[in-house]
């Protein structure tokens, strides 16, 4: 695709080069200014970017690594493709993982814990407010991750991230336009409310709903009534899975 048709707007570094250059590749490929199944040359995502080709190789390499883009030798990178189906098992993996550790962690953590976790919900609640999506998404991937740190698991935390980082949201930009999106961003405060509160269960259902609705909204715009065509994300939970015993009687 020529440079001068990719939707890429020039970057303001925050970070390092690399780090900044990378978070702006992954919020256009998350909400679909970079079109999935794409072949996108390094040169032609640096110039509308306002950087030399390096620190986007470098980035896309990183993005490899999540799952967003292919690389193809000698031409550049293809973004990844996410089906409906590819959202609904991510969304039920990350609900699986998240939901049972957000719940185990309600009333565990430390009160010294909720200023710095209140005061990222309410960045990301500004970012929504703004219409800042790349703000927004960085800081709800560091939300989410903040809170699963204090499982002290290492490898969940990560696995999460990925899979968040995975997630395609090609409806952020409508939701932004029509002030949805502060509405779900609300959520993040909602669950630290119920988790500063002891209230496990409370946690529990909020994390399940807000990583199954907002997974749908924010892709498709829709929880599934206003589209016909719309794929409904359900909890994969354990009680939904089949008996056994009764499969064989």
């Amino acid at each position: 695709m020529p440079a001068h048709n990719i939707p890429l707007d020039t970057i303001q570094q925050y970070r390092s080069l690399r780090s900044t250059v990378t978070e702006a590749l992954r919020t256009a490929i998350i909400v679909g200014d970079l079109e999935e199944g794409e072949l996108y040359s390094a040169p032609a995502l640096a110039e509308p970017l306002g950087v030399s080709a390096t620190p986007v190789r470098e980035a896309m390499m990183d993005l490899t690594n999540d799952g967003l883009v292919v690389p193809v030798k000698n031409k550049g990178f293809r973004v990844t493709e996410m089906t409906p189906e590819d959202l609904r098992e991510t969304t039920a993996v990350r609900q699986l993982l998240e939901a049972p550790a957000v719940r185990a962690l309600t009333g565990r953590l430390p009160e010294a814990a909720f200023p710095e976790l209140r005061a990222k919900a309410e960045e990301i609640s500004a970012a929504a407010a703004e219409g800042d999506l790349r703000t927004y998404l960085a800081e709800d991937r560091a939300f989410h991750a903040a809170i699963l740190q204090y499982t002290g698991n290492t490898r969940l935390v990560d696995l999460c991230t990925r899979l968040r980082g995975q997630t395609r949201l090609k409806a952020l930009r409508s939701l932004v336009d029509e002030g949805r999106l502060v509405e779900s961003a609300h959520e993040h405060i909602t669950l630290l409310d119920r988790m500063q509160a002891g209230d496990a269960e409370g946690a529990y259902e909020v994390i399940m709903h807000h990583l199954g609705h907002a997974s749908q909204l924010w892709a498709q715009g829709t929880e599934g009534t206003e589209a016909s065509d719309a794929v409904e994300v359900t909890p994969l939970l354990v009680r939904d899975l089949p008996n056994r015993a009764e499969d064989t009687e």
